[in-house]
């Protein structure tokens, strides 16, 4: 992972972007001597967000079954034709 200065980005911006648009290599942004941020391709970070979003339905479905709150195929059937209608 590329790491740069906020100092560096704020005058190299133009060429930053343009690396990280060629090398899709997140860019650690610093400030103080201190990690501040990461700046990364807009469609990596869409496809992060697509990610988290589809392992977070997978979280609330496995907490629905060691919950119990499930219900058999026939149901879900019977209340998908009536959404369906």
């Amino acid at each position: 992972m590329k790491v740069e200065l906020v100092t560096n980005l704020k005058r190299q911006a133009t060429k930053i972007l343009a690396d990280l648009h060629e090398s899709k290599e997140a860019v650690l942004i610093t400030e103080h001597g201190q990690p501040s941020a990461y700046l990364v391709d807009v469609q990596d970070y869409e496809f992060m967000q697509r990610r988290l979003a589809l392992l977070e339905g997978l979280s609330k479905g496995e907490r629905a079954i060691l919950e119990g709150r499930t219900t058999s195929h026939e149901k879900a059937k019977e209340r998908m034709q009536k959404w369906l209608k």
